[in-house]
């Protein structure tokens, strides 16, 4: 029983092991495209101030300031976001909105 095992055992690795053949027409990958610094327009924006007591973090989309991430010398980051887009921000300690979306086990090996 043990060199039955043995033998399906080094089987396995042999075949692991054994090299494909490559194509003789094969050609190198192209080059990444080239991105620019000034990025998408569909890109949020992010421009960050330090201060000394504080980082402030501003996000725009499309020119409009959407959300600030403040976060103090001492202690945990807040947020300011404009849901409305009236220009009124309201703190929140996360950006959790609360959702859960349920999900179940489709498959368990």
């Amino acid at each position: 029983m043990r060199l039955i095992t043995i033998l399906f055992l080094s089987g396995l690795c042999s075949a692991a092991f054994a090299e494909q053949p490559k194509p003789s027409d094969f050609k190198s990958a192209p080059p990444p495209p080239v991105l620019s610094s000034e990025g998408s327009p569909d890109e949020p924006q992010v421009t960050i101030t330090k201060e000394a007591e504080q980082t402030i973090e501003e996000y725009r989309a499309n020119g409009r300031l959407y959300m600030i991430k403040v976060t103090p010398k001492h202690g945990k980051p807040y947020y300011l976001r404009d849901d409305r887009g009236d220009g009124k921000f309201a703190r929140q300690e996360s950006l959790d909105s609360g959702l859960r979306v349920p999900s179940w086990v489709i498959y368990k090996f």
